[in-house]
């Protein structure tokens, strides 16, 4: 089967191989994949940074697939095969006390698709038969467009309480993971304040706000005049994270999904005691943040999320182009 097949810590060493089509073994599923997402994690991978570190060389990327299950290993539902499915990266163990209690999501034993192991930028990709989920009829690029980032946003809005009373700020509203954080955080009644470093276009009843760097934003909070109950960052960038807990009021909570850019973050401690304010890091999500993701995608409430697509035969320039691209996931088509 062909494969994106990363043999070192350079982009240029990535290629498209011939490789054995692996086999599903006790539990698991293979899938025939249709589309996969290009991921921040991937880069990391690639560049053998944070935990991307953790990847053993060769590797096949692609840590989001969505297909067709081909063939299953013993013990799952022979009736599976045939279902359109999309993958959870994050697959937990399984039998720690988190996992054990359904919070796959705090698991600290998680392994990665196309990180720990082989992943779905290839024809063939082999997973749990629990992490594959069932998209019905939500077409493959879409299942892949939520799968990882709405269901992560639906987590960081569970950490922080959010309710429909709430006023909340949401950071890094241009990219994928922010739209979809506006969109849930509207959908839940709250009053949302959208803040991007470049115009975006709406997606509800949000206030937007434009603000190219961290000074320029801590103006526009300033101009509003308001605290903030709830603050949903997606940005990856520290000091656009300490600006926006300083923007919360009393007993605020912040939940933040991202630490790929600045992790060195700043704040005033005495402000963050005194006023009873909250922070919580979100890094994957649990199982019902995903049924509840595609749900919500099903029924139209989470709008396309799709952007830039390209063949798995580009999927180098798919890889470079990653950063400058905005406005929608990244999607390589496999078929």
């Amino acid at each position: 089967m062909r494969a994106a097949v990363l043999h070192g810590h350079d982009l240029r060493q990535l290629s498209i191989d011939e490789v054995p089509e692996p086999e599903p073994g006790p539990g698991e599923v293979a899938i025939a994949v249709e589309a996969v997402g290009v991921n921040q994690l991937d880069l990391n991978v690639i560049a053998g940074v944070g935990p991307g570190a953790r990847a053993a060389l060769p590797r096949i990327l692609g840590i989001d697939p969505a297909g067709t299950i081909t063939a299953v290993g013993e013990g799952v539902d022979a009736t599976r095969r045939g279902e359109r499915v999309v993958v959870k990266p994050n697959i937990p163990c399984g039998h720690c006390r988190f996992c054990l209690n359904d919070l796959q999501e705090d698991c600290s034993d998680q392994k990665v698709v196309g990180v720990h192991r082989d992943g779905g930028a290839a024809e063939i990709v082999v997973v749990p038969a629990a992490s594959a989920f069932a998209t019905h009829d939500l077409p493959a690029a879409q299942a892949v467009s939520v799968v990882h980032s709405a269901a992560i946003v639906l987590n960081a809005a569970e950490a922080a309480g959010l309710t429909g009373n709430d006023r909340v700020l949401v950071m890094g509203a241009g990219g994928t993971l922010g739209r979809a954080a506006t969109v849930i955080a509207l959908h839940r009644g709250a009053q949302v304040v959208a803040a991007s470093r470049r115009p975006v276009i709406p997606v509800g009843d949000e206030q937007i706000i434009t603000a190219p760097d961290t000074a320029a934003l801590e103006a526009e909070l300033s101009r509003l005049g308001e605290d903030f109950d709830v603050l949903l960052d997606v940005t990856g960038n520290a000091p656009t994270l300490g600006v926006g807990i300083a923007a919360l009021g009393w007993g605020g909570r912040a939940a933040f999904c991202s630490a790929s850019v600045n992790p060195e973050l700043r704040i005033d401690t005495r402000d963050f005691y005194l006023r009873r304010k909250s922070l919580r890091g979100v890094a994957s999500a649990g199982y019902r943040h995903v049924r509840e993701a595609l749900a919500l995608a099903s029924a139209g409430v989470i709008p396309d999320l799709v952007g830039p697509r390209y063949p798995l035969d580009d999927i180098v320039n798919a890889f470079a182009a990653f950063p400058m691209k905005k406005g929608g996931k990244v999607v390589v088509d496999i078929v």
